[in-house]
């Protein structure tokens, strides 16, 4: 049972497809690593082992994923498991359906064994909320996951699950990826559908896989994907597979970078350090690189201006209820508040900005002919797990809890889809992730870019590990 948690997803499916391990083996070991290490760090916050065991009975060993047990974040329903969203008002909520990424998991044969832990409403990025409480960073259980798909990150860093889902608005999949040590990957805009029913067209937050490797996620991206009527946004599957793609994509040959998105945001210098290393990874790989990138110089406003407009539009219910709005965290209340002043000039000027950004960064990845964009992932390494937000870099000050967030938040506004994937440590051992940005509707080809970083850089052996460190 101890082997089979360290196989990665592709080994298990691969496995389970053949028949050499059973489903039902498969969710024991993912239970008794559950047993055995959550405790310390808080992840799998909700179980579901009877109702996985009785999907392990029907098992398809032909589809995609051939029963392989995974982690649905706590903000994806799941029919007749309990999901809070992180928060107080809906601690005792169980769902009567399940959203449609999780039901295209399990309808290509992933079991869901559990959820995993999110601040309320997936807002911050730093996974704790009052239902909970905290989840920890393995690799330092004092230190933060980030958030808010921590639970998810946290859970394969230490082998509770193969695979884990996230949704990600302004980093929530790629933040968490980079101070764990694993991979995640924001798709564009419909790549995976969801029920959204107060925002069916927006293109902001979406859903994605998580992996402990490049070809994991993609192999879950393809569980995930496809065309669905109930999101208007949503796309069908590729001809290709994505791990297909990844896993038959050249190395990359010229790739464009920054450290900073032209200096709209500061980089802590043991993030530079770990950055510039993986610059001289991609250089021996023979890769052209070449310092620019789009003008970020309105990414930070403009961000801010369309998240508040969308926690208007998901949460003013909740504040308009004074039972409900008195269990609301501060961050959502702010969030809502700010959303509630904005003016039309506003959100226009806001909308028109990320249209502009969204050619620049065409034009990049198109008529420029890069493959693709990288930067950091965090603009920090992993911070201490009771602090709630980064408020100082290089003696930088940021005024709100999702200012420190810009590295990611401003590649959200691109449309792009974008994957976090380890990079190298700091001198204390803690994880740093880089991003790859890819070309619209090109999450094979970026991933395929991603995997040869990747087997460059030589890290995900490592995985999973013991939780180190002590409170």
């Amino acid at each position: 049972m101890t082997d089979l948690i360290r196989l990665t997803a592709c080994d298990a499916v691969d496995l389970l497809k053949s028949g050499e391990v059973s489903a039902k083996e498969m969710i024991a070991a993912a239970f008794d690593r559950i047993e055995a290490v959550d405790g310390t760090v808080n992840a799998m916050v909700i179980r579901c082992r009877d109702r996985a065991e009785a999907q392990a009975e029907t098992a398809d060993r032909d589809s995609l994923l051939a029963g392989l047990p995974v982690g649905i974040k706590d903000l994806t329903e799941l029919a007749g498991v309990r999901c809070t969203y992180g928060s107080p008002i809906f601690k005792d909520f169980v769902p009567d359906f399940t959203d449609i990424p999780a039901a295209n998991l399990e309808a290509n044969g992933a079991i869901p064994i559990g959820k995993t832990n999110t601040p309320e409403f997936g807002a911050g990025a730093n996974t704790f909320n009052a239902v909970f409480g905290i989840t920890r960073n393995p690799w330092d259980i004092s230190k933060s996951c980030a958030g808010s798909s921590g639970g998810s990150a946290v859970a394969l860093a230490t082998g509770q699950c193969w695979l884990a889902s996230g949704s990600d608005l302004g980093g929530s999949l790629r933040t968490p990826a980079s101070f764990c040590g694993v991979v995640g990957l924001r798709p564009g805009p419909g790549r995976v559908p969801r029920l959204n029913p107060g925002d069916p067209f927006g293109s902001m937050s979406v859903e994605g896989p998580m992996g402990r490797t490049v070809e994991d996620t993609a192999l879950m991206l393809d569980a995930m994907a496809g065309r669905d009527p109930r999101d208007p946004i949503s796309q069908p599957a590729p001809d290709r597979s994505f791990r297909d793609a990844c896993r038959q994509t050249p190395p990359p040959k010229r790739i464009a970078y920054s450290l900073d998105l032209g200096g709209i945001i500061p980089v802590d210098p043991q993030v530079r350090a770990v950055f510039e290393a993986a610059l001289a990874t991609l250089a021996d790989m023979g890769v052209d690189l070449v310092e620019t990138c789009p003008d970020f110089s309105r990414a930070i406003e403009t961000f801010g201006v369309l998240r508040g407009l969308g926690f208007v539009n998901g949460h003013r219910d909740k504040y308009a209820d004074p039972a409900q709005r008195a269990l609301l965290k501060d961050d959502v209340i702010w969030n809502i508040e700010f959303g509630q002043r904005l003016t039309a000039d506003a959100i226009a000027e806001a909308q028109r900005n990320r249209g502009t950004l969204y050619m620049e960064m065409v034009s990049l990845l198109t008529a420029q002919g890069f493959d693709a964009f990288v930067c950091p992932t965090a603009i920090v390494p992993p911070y201490p797990a009771e602090q709630l937000w980064v408020d100082t870099v290089n003696g930088v000050r940021f005024d709100n809890y999702i200012h420190w967030l810009a590295m990611v938040s401003a590649i959200t506004l691109t449309g792009m889809p974008a994957v976090s994937v380890p990079a190298g440590f700091t001198p204390e051992g803690l994880p740093v992730g880089i991003q790859f940005v890819g070309g619209p509707r090109g999450e094979g080809r970026l991933l395929g870019h991603a995997r040869h970083f990747e087997a460059a850089v030589e890290l995900t052996a490592g995985l999973p590990i013991d939780p180190r460190g002590s409170v």
